[in-house]
């Protein structure tokens, strides 16, 4: 065989390599991006499954402030039927709202926020809040490395044909940024 023929036998198995080397790192940092979004709604999951005990518990203090109680069951459901990243951010804004409002309906009744298991369960839901913001900053890494990856050159050239896409960021709600006002 002459010489030629060996050249772009050898240019043919490293760019095999490479695609090969290219698909296998992009599916791991797409598997990443998946496991952390699964986090993410693992902690919504838990938020979402300590609301009602935590209603329950207010409900037995403040029977006649059901549209505070409502608004949280209805963001709460809201919730639980978005699906990805945009409509999962701003169905968590919703609820965060509307929690927001029961914690001002709690403010009115100290025997409530005396309450043993009212405490718990705030303490419980404070800690899910913690493990959320983490979650969300654990994916949004995980989606700026894979999004940075199938961007690069030379791998956006596979990434594309193998159907590797951008992910989406799990973005604050409008209005995140503003400090909620209480008034009594």
């Amino acid at each position: 065989m002459n010489k030629s023929l060996w050249i772009v036998i050898a240019v043919v198995a490293l760019l095999v390599v490479f695609g090969i080397s290219s698909y296998n790192g992009l599916v791991g940092m797409n598997e990443n991006v998946n496991g952390k979004w699964s986090q993410i709604e693992n902690m919504l999951q838990r938020r979402a499954d300590l609301i009602p005990n935590l209603v329950s518990t207010v409900k037995g203090y403040a029977a006649h402030e059901q549209q505070a109680i409502a608004a949280v069951a209805d963001a709460r459901a809201k919730l639980a039927g978005a699906a990805g990243p945009a409509a999962k951010a701003q169905a968590n804004g919703e609820l965060n709202t509307a929690l927001s409002r029961l914690l001002v309906v709690v403010e009115n009744y100290p025997n409530l926020k005396a309450d043993k298991n009212f405490r718990a369960l705030m303490d419980e839901l404070s800690g899910t809040e913690n493990r959320i913001a983490v979650a969300r900053k654990d994916y949004n890494d995980a989606v700026q490395g894979y999004n940075t990856k199938i961007r690069s050159f030379p791998t956006t050239i596979f990434a594309g044909m193998m159907g590797f896409g951008p992910k989406e960021y799990f973005r604050a709600e409008e209005g995140a940024k503003q400090v909620p006002q209480v008034k009594f």
